[in-house]
């Protein structure tokens, strides 16, 4: 498969020159990103009709990757199910520094799970799973990715269209901070202090801890913030109200007391220089002792798969235990909308990514992929560009846990049975049910492969 179509004889203008068809179907928030949507990073299969065979061969790679299961050892040091970051980590670590053989498999045509990007027709870098930007607080884990990439340095803003006191669209900061409250109260803040007293008018002191999400997110940002912005949004994304979550949902809502503007407050964040996909190639495709399969599902093999002396899981783990009988957990999911554009000045919107907390339209998001730093030469001066509509929704990939009791106490039956599963160890935000950005998956795979090695379950 791949990159949709466009139709290059429609006429310039800041309308869709074409919307690709059919609607991708599919699976997106970090707990900000689970409440805010900026961009962190997403899974979906986008179902475009008009995919060519280029992209589905991983930069037109070996044909190896899709023989399926002929050409194959008989035997493996490890099988590991899922080519994304998790996956990815163990099958390297293994090969790296232990000199063990994996096959690892995927059920999509390519490797780098949702980190997966690609050049489109119109020499435009976008990524099939939405916005994914690279940031992390941990020296071992930017180490590690700094092996396989070099890194442009890039602060993530996200902008957000949200109604100020007279109903009228203004675009502000992302998450709030003085501007963003100024914009839309018409207030007059001015310093850090100013927002700290005009927050805790707002918020209640509470002598408890927050029952659920709508009590935790006052907590945190006050009754006025929560109005305009969180509580619409976190309907759009869960399709529940504040009130019917969990109160960690909400846990790490930011707001700024500062007009600090930036999305993130990690030390490294950066962007690879030639996508995450190149990454990948370099992490799983460079080393001999590493042999991927894609378009191979584990359900449909695992009777047949090599010999192996422990398989790592990293898909949804009440997959995995589907013949149990246990009730399937709960996700929520995402589909995109892409649209080909000309506007006049060659960009759609001020921001790589503009949230849209309202009801009045369904998507989240807009992104516009032609804003971020790592495009190639030439790209930001074209004249046409990609937005990428992003909706939320209970069908297509899993994507974000929903944690609320139901789910947290049928987690439990899962993970014990995981304890105790012979030869198996599962890793990653699908097997653990719980939303890791990348660089906290990075760092819990190599922590993991830290475990097995000192329990001597590789060696």
């Amino acid at each position: 498969m791949g990159p949709p179509s466009t139709n290059k004889d429609d006429k310039k203008g800041t309308t869709a020159v074409k919307k690709d068809d059919p609607k991708p179907t599919s699976s997106f928030p970090g707990l900000f990103s689970l409440i805010i949507g900026a961009a962190l990073g997403i899974s979906a299969h986008l179902a475009f009709s008009s995919m060519s065979d280029t992209r589905g061969k991983v930069n037109n790679k070996s044909p190896e990757l899709f023989r399926g299961m002929n050409g194959l050892e008989d035997a493996y040091d490890l099988v590991v199910v899922g080519a994304g970051l998790s996956g990815a980590v163990i099958a390297e670590r293994a090969a790296s520094q232990l000199g063990l053989r994996s096959l690892v498999i995927d059920k999509r045509s390519h490797i780098g799970g949702n980190c997966y990007d690609y050049l489109d027709e119109h020499g435009i870098r976008v990524s099939l799973y939405g916005v994914h930007i690279f940031h992390t607080k941990y020296p071992r884990v930017e180490d590690y990715v700094k092996q396989f990439s070099d890194f442009v340095d890039y602060q993530h803003r996200v902008l957000g269209e949200v109604k100020d006191v007279n109903d009228t669209v203004r675009t502000v900061p992302i998450p709030p901070n003085i501007d963003t409250v100024n914009t839309l109260f018409g207030t007059n803040l001015s310093s850090e202090q100013d927002m700290v007293d005009w927050l805790d008018q707002r918020r209640p002191k509470l002598d408890r801890e927050p029952a659920d999400g709508e009590e935790m997110s006052i907590s945190r940002v006050g009754e006025d913030l929560y109005e305009k912005i969180f509580k619409p949004y976190t309907k759009k994304q869960w399709d529940k109200w504040p009130k019917e979550l969990d109160a960690s949902v909400l846990a790490r809502l930011p707001v700024r007391t500062t007009r600090d503007d930036r999305y993130f407050n990690d030390p490294f964040q950066a962007l690879p220089k030639d996508g995450y996909t190149a990454m990948f190639e370099n992490i799983l495709l460079n080393n001999p002792k590493i042999t991927v399969r894609l378009n191979v599902d584990y359900f449909d093999v695992k009777d047949f798969l090599p010999q192996h002396k422990l398989l790592v899981f990293t898909g949804p783990i009440d997959a995995f235990y589907a013949s149990k009988g246990l009730d399937k957990l709960e996700y929520r999911s995402i589909f995109w909308e892409r649209e080909y554009v000309e506007p006049e000045s060659g960009f759609y919107q001020p921001a790589w990514v503009v949230n849209h907390p309202s009801s009045d339209v369904g998507y989240t998001r807009i992104s516009e992929y032609k804003h971020s730093p790592n495009q190639p030469p030439g790209a930001k001066d074209l004249p046409g560009t990609i937005i990428y509509k992003e909706y939320s929704t209970d069908h297509g990939d899993p994507y974000y846990p929903v944690p609320n009791p139901r789910n947290q106490d049928l987690y439990k039956k899962y993970q014990k049975l995981a304890e105790n599963e012979p030869g198996v160890t599962f890793v990653g935000r699908l097997a653990s049910y719980k939303y890791f950005n990348m660089d906290q998956a990075i760092l819990n795979a190599l922590e993991l492969f830290d475990q097995l090695v000192e329990q001597k379950k590789i060696q």
